[in-house]
């Protein structure tokens, strides 16, 4: 009998052991061993509302009030993962982060904004959502095992703080604001609030250093040589750089409201009495009008443009490699 009850115990243990052992493994915080970031630049620039990572997109619903989803590259296996209307998606192999937006329409326009916002860790299979910082947040991007955003709160305003992937290690970086969606791996390049210089900051060594003199906003360093940015001297007319030969070359006219830069190819809109979305090519060839009005939220996968009227919401979207037959996103 004696025997019989400590097997029973012994088993017992053995079965607590393993829970213990897979809600630690299951829980615990799988951290990247590079500078990997989290979504492409001109994305995040445009509210981050899809986001391609290992085959997978993951994205703002618009037709389930912006909440996160996910599907294959070319648009099937549609699925929900949680009910939380999202923006600024980020993704690495084993999470996705996000902004909540529970409270407002998802747009790019949302910048200085008091929105009940709060920064997110979700597994890529969907789940219960791991909260990183409780406070709004907006414009946020992974860099390696960090979240760099900006965080508003009522004392210090809008202003630059990072996170660590398990919600440890939460500071102020600076106190003030910067753009941190521009990152290529431990770097991300912002223009100067003040002046418009184009800075690189060192997340590793957190120093921070002038990469390009000019007078810009939004800028997409795509390598240490390729540049494209909006010149604020242009009235925001697009340019790109190869700063080792320092002659920028106009690719748009001016009044440019919000752009984009897949490959060869930058998508754009054009402001004014003559509003449109368009596209031109890195050489400042291959100009084309896609479709006109005002349109916002311009998001790149590999396959599709993704972009929102700015009137009613919807969400429409094109081919990359053949831009121009655009359909409604359903």
């Amino acid at each position: 009998m004696k025997k019989y009850i400590k097997l029973i115990i012994l088993l017992f243990v053995i079965c607590i052991a393993g829970f213990v052992a897979y809600h630690y493994l299951n829980t615990k915080v799988k951290f990247n061993s590079t500078y990997v970031n989290g979504n492409l630049s001109g994305n995040l620039y445009n509210a981050g509302l899809f986001c391609e990572s290992n085959g997978e997109i993951f994205f703002s619903n618009p037709n389930d009030n912006g909440r996160l989803y996910a599907m294959n590259v070319d648009g099937s296996n549609v699925h929900k993962l949680c009910n939380d209307s999202v923006m600024y998606i980020n993704a690495d192999k084993n999470y996705i982060y996000y902004v909540r937006n529970n409270t407002n329409k998802v747009t790019s326009t949302m910048f200085f904004a008091y929105d009940k916002n709060s920064l997110c860790r979700i597994k890529r299979t969907g789940g219960k959502a791991f909260i990183l910082d409780k406070e709004p947040c907006i414009y946020a991007s992974l860099i390696g095992n960090y979240i760099y955003y900006l965080h508003y709160d009522t004392k210090t305003a809008t202003t630059l703080y990072r996170v660590k992937i398990d919600g440890t290690e939460k500071k102020q970086v600076y106190n003030h604001y910067l753009f941190t969606c521009n990152a290529s791996g431990q770097y991300f390049y912002y223009n100067n609030p003040d002046n418009g210089q184009l800075f690189r900051y060192d997340t590793a060594s957190q120093t921070q250093s002038l990469f390009y003199d000019c007078n810009c906003y939004k800028p997409v360093v795509m390598d240490e040589n390729n540049i494209f940015y909006m010149n604020v001297d242009q009235n925001n007319a697009i340019v790109h750089v190869n700063i080792n030969n320092p002659n920028p070359v106009v690719l748009t006219e001016g009044n440019i409201e919000h752009f984009n830069v897949y490959g060869s190819t930058i998508f754009y809109q054009r402001g004014g009495d003559d509003a449109a979305l368009c596209m031109v090519k890195d050489d400042g060839t291959g100009f084309k009008e896609l479709a006109k009005g005002e349109y916002s939220s311009i998001n790149v996968t590999s396959q599709y443009v993704y972009f929102t009227d700015f009137s009613s919401n919807k969400v429409y979207y094109t081919s990359i490699s053949n831009p121009g037959d655009i359909k409604p996103f359903n």
